[in-house]
């Protein structure tokens, strides 16, 4: 006879958790049930509920599963959530190489279960389209871009000298058809993100995607295009705050370095931390800088931690962490690495356990995109992603312990089964994270979440449809008029050589002829002016490209929120330090010496350096 725990919440195979965070059980405000609300923290005996009862499970040999509590008042839904799943036709059949531990056939094989268990007769399904080379560039660096257009596995020995600044290597190899393999993930990230911002569903799934290390102008730990940032880059052109969530056993350094300065993006990673451990940071001092001060929350682990320790400690970070910050879309990172037998990784964790942390989040009823990410012991990867999509369709309970027949069934030999033995027995690693520890963690988090001073304020404007095209219609026309503007003013071919006032520049007072600022306002305006693509790439042998975030290379707040014309407005710009003058368009105007602040011209054959007075009044006209 079932135990009675499970008698209405679930079964011995299909196990319920508590939803109650750490300490507190938060049902027993709304229920009245309970002795206080404690729940038992980081026991192997079991964690108990709100009303002190106790649940064991013989799935996987643990007994720490629980009852699952009811939903607080503010999850409630009218109605099942709309539900979108994302898979493009042979993303799977691609090849790292053969000792490589990256395999896209893992997605075929969560393809597979997920249409076997019939899955995909409870959810939208898409077949997304490639992403194109402009929307790479949405945060990728155009050189970049076009190294991974170009390079092949025949062609590679041309691109020797910028091998080393684009980080390829042994982690990051050129394969075949390796660009087609970045559109396509990235692809159905964008194209999920854009379900999710025009309304038309509430969770999107792309097991695809999650390549959480690729950088602005350079590969990461098997990541080629950052598929995330692209994503999170799109809901923000109507959501002002996104919350990134990263459940990867390695730290999702990529997405943090993109909105390391903004705000608007708050990310959250839970992960193996030590500095010998890929990718090295993601130390819980790095909580992001000026304005996203506090708006980067990392969560450094140890090895061997359990399902107890980590729910628990998840939970309690996690709720109060949305409650503050008030997202407005969440994207959530799925990174299988962190079961345990991994190949790569050093958890204990199970496929129930995971998931649990996808239903956690999912109770919250907002926005979600759900993306993958790391796993290398393919066979596991593609249960837990399918057990996942069953827990994101609420049909987790339903779904059967036998794996359904496929045309990959020699993979998942001997036992065939959803929930393998993952974390208990032989396969167990020794939890390195002490009670204090866990505790010290979570107190810090904590104290990070308070320093938010709740959520960020983010000035949004709407362009109506209609709208949008007139102003794109004027910029068309305003950039048109300049260019004309600029061929009136090139020099008459049938005017005299040597007639005084040969410009408007000289008519205002200043001959070009000797005093070397003419020269010199050339060069700067022609560097300012100037795309940095124009430029030859830099050698392997040179300093390595900074990375910018995107705050300060591709802000999400201001070409995407206004139709993308917010970037063309003409303002004036001081130029670089080479001349120290200002530009507006392709014009430089000389020094006026009757205006204040700036000095008189220099003599013939000297360099004029003009000078700003204190209050800044030449940015004032």
């Amino acid at each position: 006879m079932p135990s009675p725990a499970f008698s209405s919440a679930g079964s011995l195979l299909h196990p319920t958790f508590s939803s109650a965070p750490f300490f507190f059980d938060r049902a027993a405000l709304t229920s009245g049930a309970g002795t206080g609300g404690v729940v038992a923290e980081y026991t192997g005996g079991g964690v108990a509920g709100g009303n002190g009862d106790t649940s064991g499970s013989f799935l996987e040999g643990e007994s720490w599963r629980a009852r699952r509590t009811d939903s607080p008042p503010h999850a409630q839904l009218h109605s099942a959530p709309r539900v979108s799943y994302y898979f493009s036709r042979g993303v799977g059949e691609y090849h790292f190489g053969e000792r490589h531990p990256m395999k896209p056939h893992r997605l075929t094989l969560t393809n597979h279960l997920v249409v076997g268990y019939g899955l995909h007769k409870r959810m939208d399904v898409f077949e997304p389209r490639m992403a194109t080379k402009e929307e790479l560039e949405m945060f990728h660096d155009e050189d970049y871009v076009d190294f991974l257009a170009r390079v092949t596995p025949d062609n590679v020995r041309h691109f020797s000298t910028v091998l080393t600044r684009f980080n390829i290597g042994d982690d990051c190899p050129i394969f075949a058809d390796m660009y087609s393999y970045c559109r396509q993930y990235a692809g159905a990230s964008l194209m999920a993100a854009r379900k999710l911002v025009a309304g038309t569903t509430d969770i999107a799934i792309s097991w695809t995607g999650g390549l959480h290390h690729a950088k602005k102008s350079e590969a990461s730990g098997f990541c080629y295009v950052n598929d995330i940032v692209l994503a999170i880059l799109e809901l923000l052109r109507t959501h002002p705050r996104v919350l990134y969530i990263d459940i990867d056993i390695h730290h999702g350094d990529g997405v943090q370095e993109a909105f390391y300065n903004t705000n608007r993006v708050l990310t959250v990673s839970f992960h193996k931390y030590s500095p010998d451990f890929f990718p090295g940071t993601g130390h819980i001092d790095e909580v992001g800088h000026a304005l996203g001060k506090n708006f980067s929350l990392n969560v450094p682990l140890q090895d061997g931690i359990d399902n107890e320790s980590y729910l628990a400690l998840f939970k309690s970070i996690m709720e109060p962490t949305i409650n503050t910050y008030r997202p407005s879309a969440i994207v959530l990172q799925c990174g299988a690495d962190s079961l345990g037998c991994d190949r790569l990784g050093c958890f204990n964790l199970s496929i129930a356990a995971h998931g649990e942390c996808v239903r956690f989040i999912k109770s919250f009823n907002l926005p979600l995109i759900v993306l993958g990410g790391g796993g290398y012991t393919i066979k596991n990867v593609s249960r837990c992603w399918t057990y996942e999509t069953a827990v994101l369709l609420g049909l987790e309970q339903d779904l059967p312990n036998a794996l359904p027949h496929t045309a990959y069934d020699d993979f998942f030999a001997p036992d065939w089964k959803l929930h393998p033995d993952l974390a208990s027995g032989r396969n167990r690693l020794e939890n390195l994270n002490s009670r204090k520890q866990l505790e010290r963690i979570r107190v810090a988090a904590l104290e990070r979440v308070r320093y938010m001073a709740g959520a960020p304020g983010v000035q949004m404007a709407e362009v109506p449809p209609s709208l949008a095209s007139w102003i794109a219609d004027e910029d068309e026309k305003e950039e048109k008029e300049a260019k004309e503007e600029g061929n009136e003013r090139e020099e008459d071919p049938h005017r005299a050589t040597n007639d005084y006032f040969g410009s408007e520049r000289d008519r205002e007072g200043l001959v070009g002829g000797g005093d070397g600022y003419s020269a010199g306002t050339s060069a700067a305006t022609s560097a300012a002016t100037t795309p940095a693509s124009a430029f030859p790439p830099r050698t392997g042998g040179g300093p390595h490209r900074s990375r910018l975030s995107v705050s300060s290379g591709v802000a999400p707040s201001t070409p995407s929120l206004v139709g993308g014309t917010a970037g063309k407005k003409r303002r004036k710009v001081v130029a670089g330090s080479a001349a120290g003058t200002k530009e507006e368009g392709a014009m430089n105007p000389p020094p006026n010496p009757s205006r204040p602040g700036l000095s008189t011209p220099a003599a013939p054959g000297k360099v004029a350096k003009p000078r700003m007075d204190a209050g800044g009044a030449d940015d004032e006209e």
